[in-house]
């Protein structure tokens, strides 16, 4: 079984940056493709991020490209998402995803799933 802990979302004004981690445990933390989603009220979970298993490849969706970084450590078990120019329209709760054979933006590739964090930006 894997367990994925995300935290670091908050409150933050529209501009600011915010950082998420997603732990990982209970497995080896390099056998997985990692990905970030995000859910808004109302809205379907769509895609933010993905990375590959040694972090080679990224994969960053149309409408966080070129604000969003995904990166992963993989001696700390953990992956990351550097936001930056937060706008009030990525307010949601993000969650990130675990998979040992797919990496991707389709929300259905991950078997694995965090509980998520609240990232509310006001304007």
């Amino acid at each position: 079984q894997v367990y994925l802990v995300e935290s670091g979302g908050g409150l933050v004004q529209a501009g600011g940056s915010l950082r998420l981690s997603c732990a990982v445990s209970g497995s080896t933390f390099s056998s997985y493709a990692m990905g970030w989603f995000r859910q808004a009220p109302g809205k379907e979970r769509e895609s933010v991020a993905a990375i590959s298993w040694s972090g080679g490849s990224t994969y960053c969706a149309d409408s966080v490209k070129g604000r969003f970084t995904i990166s992963r450590d993989n001696a700390k078990n953990t992956a990351y998402l550097q936001m930056n120019s937060l706008k009030p329209e990525d307010t949601a709760v993000y969650y990130c995803a675990a998979d040992r054979v797919r990496v991707g933006l389709q929300v259905t590739l991950y078997h694995y799933w965090g509980q998520g964090t609240q990232v509310t930006v006001s304007s």
